[in-house]
């Protein structure tokens, strides 16, 4: 079965920066592009970034324009989020998946930013 597995978040000062790792299992990961989503309290999950097959990406939300880098690696399965110049408004657990195929959600990384 597909599993997704997100880490790297944590508690972070507003203007620091984070790298996100999600580790994908159960599926041909070269495949499939690849998305981070995000999901705020009170809030619908959203995407955030997108990296195609071979690494062509798009930064589909507005306000991280300019603060976040999706990345892959296809050899170790997994896709990356580095994210800089972090902002109190960023506070959301994250999450990845295929872009145009819906597998079961992982667990998520929660990242707080916050002084």
């Amino acid at each position: 079965q597909v599993q997704f597995v997100e880490s790297g978040g944590g508690l972070v000062q507003p203007g620091g920066s984070l790298r996100l790792s999600c580790a994908a299992s159960g599926l041909i990961f070269s495949n499939y592009d690849m998305s981070w989503y995000r999901q705020a309290p009170g809030k619908e999950r959203e995407l955030v970034a997108s990296v195609t097959r071979v690494g062509g990406i798009a930064v589909n939300l507005d306000s991280v324009k300019g603060r976040v880098t999706i990345s892959r690696d296809n050899g170790k399965n997994t896709v990356y989020l580095q994210m800089n110049n972090l902002k109190p408004e960023d506070t959301a657990v994250y999450f990845c998946n295929a872009r145009f195929v819906r597998f079961r959600w992982g667990q998520g990384t929660q990242v707080t930013v916050s002084s």
